[in-house]
């Protein structure tokens, strides 16, 4: 597997979500000030095409989660409708 950017960014089909996980696609956090620990909140902006920036928080998980606690099978799942700012 390699790691590289997706200098295209991803489609997003209106209606649609994108599934955010390990092995799949996901974020890569650079430059950060000091490291991330379990139980810590990260400040994230994405920009879309036509809604412009979204800011939101994500909850830092320990290594090897598979989701945030008590979302049963979501995962990384990203519901962009849901999301602050969003509209689709």
């Amino acid at each position: 597997m390699t790691m590289r950017p997706l200098d295209q960014g991803v489609a997003i089909a209106p209606g649609q979500t994108v599934t955010l996980a390990p092995g799949g696609i996901h974020l890569m956090l650079f430059d950060l000030k000091s490291p991330l620990k379990q139980g810590d909140k990260v400040p994230v902006t994405l920009e879309f095409e036509k809604a412009g920036k979204v800011t939101f928080s994500l909850d830092v998980q320990g290594v090897g989660a598979l989701g945030p606690a008590g979302a049963g099978d979501a995962g990384g799942h990203m519901d962009v409708k849901k999301m602050p700012g969003m509209k689709m």
